[in-house]
């Protein structure tokens, strides 16, 4: 599809014009004339071409002109508005207004927008739920230039005037489609009541929903559309898989996935908090380094797990959806759904954790026969390919680490100490007894358990469609085509061992300083029953740095 051009204008309407994210760019920064300590910023994190919604919002910001943009996760969006806004800010007082739907997300776009803007002493506050009002209204009169804010605590602090003089010229919306799916969309049309008429307004989206649409139509002046999207909602880097078990088999399934893929960091997502407690409990006890995060814990508690997990202190984090959204983190290499996710919308979010910034990632959903048709509807809905795989057998796995165990062994470098445990045992057997030893022992630590088989194999899948058919259900997305052994039998290795609607707390970002904080979940049950409610909007903390 050509380039549309920035300064042709659209009326609002359900089609967008769209560029697909590998849409040929030859340009550089340079062509936007920014301030040289912006300029020198941008070198500093190594930006060198402006991705297509960079290139595309970037031009029309600077022109003062409100824009709607739908861009997924991943796409430079947070530098698109980030970049032009900061170049536009002269002297102090909150100018720059970033609403975001979660303390994660928010301490992810105040982190990149101190990396940016830390050569042209701008200041950043981010305010969430959990501190004293004053404290947060101090930072904000002692000259911060950018706001970022979750709603419930900035619609708090607006309504109560406790901010004098906030008349940011320019106010940004990101996520706002996880806004609506949280439910803050009264909470956003209220904000905006308190905010001042002349402004420009920019609203990012990874999809565009009616309401959000009516939203844009109602906040924006006549804004410019830009839509970049990719040939898959889903990223080509992500192999997607699912597997058939019985209700029963989840815990076996997950940890017997884990044990035979080649696994770096792995995000386990469940549906309900008591549900992210109790698996990350199975998954401890089954000798893996894991942690759950969910909007019912502590702050501190929530800054820990998130931490750990960045570091690697961490290797396998369980959680719900909102609670993992604001965590990007490049080196996931799987993604399991201990349960189908409710939406298409959920799936892709959940998925979009693992191949990032170009590495590959594994997807791996679990199902029953009867979820069948809940899975069917994500496929069509996100036009996606995920295959229908088994289960390895434990034995599977046993010569998968073999051979892994096998080609270590021929590439390990020989220590000097080696030679002493030959002479140590050389006595009581010979050198090929001595060896057999050794590697029984490294295999004993290579253990695998669980039962021998786990899942519904192929022929018994089929009788249970049937019978589900025959009742009026449906076969829904997969069944029988696909099939074989897809653990990484010649790789082997298990992976590493070892409510709140919204929030506000605070700290500087700028001159060396901010807050890395994150939290806010909406979780619950199931659709007709489950999902957060409206109260506490608030919660959290905040860890300032000067």
């Amino acid at each position: 599809m050509e380039k549309q051009s920035h300064k042709q204008r659209y009326k609002m309407s359900n089609e967008i014009p769209e560029t697909t994210e590998n849409t040929t760019i030859a340009s550089t920064f340079a062509q936007f004339n920014f301030k040289d300590p912006l300029n020198k910023s941008i070198a500093a994190v190594g930006f060198k071409t402006p991705s297509p919604i960079q290139e595309q919002a970037i031009p029309i910001v600077m022109e003062g002109k409100d824009v709607v943009a739908q861009a997924h996760t991943g796409t430079g969006k947070t530098a698109a508005f980030g970049l032009p806004a900061i170049n536009q800010i002269e002297g102090d007082g909150v100018q720059v207004l970033v609403i975001t739907p979660t303390r994660e997300l928010a301490n992810q776009v105040s982190d990149e927008l101190y990396l940016y803007g830390r050569n042209s002493n701008v200041r950043t506050v981010t305010i969430y739920g959990g501190r004293s009002y004053s404290r947060q209204v101090d930072l904000v009169r002692r000259g911060a230039q950018i706001v970022v804010a979750t709603p419930g605590r900035l619609l708090d602090m607006l309504s109560k005037k406790m901010i004098k003089d906030f008349n940011p010229k320019m106010v940004i919306l990101d996520e706002a489609d996880e806004m609506l799916d949280m439910g803050f969309l009264d909470d956003i049309n209220e904000i905006f009541e308190h905010l001042p008429k002349e402004r420009q307004t920019l609203l990012f989206s990874a999809t565009m929903p009616a309401p959000i649409k009516k939203l844009a139509d109602r906040i924006l002046k006549e804004p410019t559309f830009i839509a970049i999207t990719k040939k898959e909602t889903t990223s080509a880097n992500i192999v997607q898989n699912y597997y058939v078990i019985d209700e029963n088999e989840r815990d076996d399934a997950m940890i017997r996935l884990l044990d035979a893929g080649d696994t770096n960091k792995a995000v386990v997502f469940c549906r309900m908090k008591r549900e992210v407690d109790r698996v990350s409990n199975v998954l401890s006890a089954a000798g893996y380094s894991a942690k759950g995060l969910h909007g019912d814990m502590e702050q501190d508690q929530r800054e820990a797990v998130i931490k750990g997990f960045k570091a690697a202190g961490i290797d396998v984090l369980v959680a719900t959806d909102v609670a993992a959204r604001g965590i990007h983190v490049n080196d996931v290499s799987h993604v399991i759904n201990y349960h189908i996710p409710f939406d298409p919308e959920s799936y892709v979010h959940r998925i979009g954790r693992t191949g990032r910034a170009g590495s590959k990632g594994v997807a791996i959903t679990l199902v029953t026969p009867h979820e069948f048709k809940e899975l069917q509807r994500i496929k069509q809905k996100v036009g996606t390919t995920m295959e229908q795989c088994y289960i390895p057998t434990k034995g599977q796995v046993v010569q998968g680490r073999l051979g892994a165990l096998a080609d270590e062994i021929t590439k390990q470098k020989i220590f000097d100490e080696a030679h002493q445990i030959i002479e140590a045992i050389g006595d009581s057997c010979d050198h090929e007894t001595a060896l057999h030893k050794v590697i029984s022992v490294l295999l004993k630590k290579e253990s695998v358990n669980g039962p021998e088989n786990i899942g519904i194999d192929e022929e018994k899948l089929a009788k249970i469609l049937a019978r589900i058919e025959s009742r009026g259900g449906s076969r829904g997305g997969g069944g029988r085509r696909g099939g074989g052994y897809r653990g990484n039998r010649s790789g082997g290795g298990g992976g590493g061992r070892g409510g709140n609607r919204s929030g506000g707390g605070g700290g500087y970002r700028g001159n060396g300083g901010g807050s890395r904080d994150g939290g806010g979940s909406r979780d619950g049950g199931n659709r007709s029953g489950g999902g957060g409610g409206r109260s506490n909007r608030d919660g959290g903390g905040s860890r300032e740095r000067y």
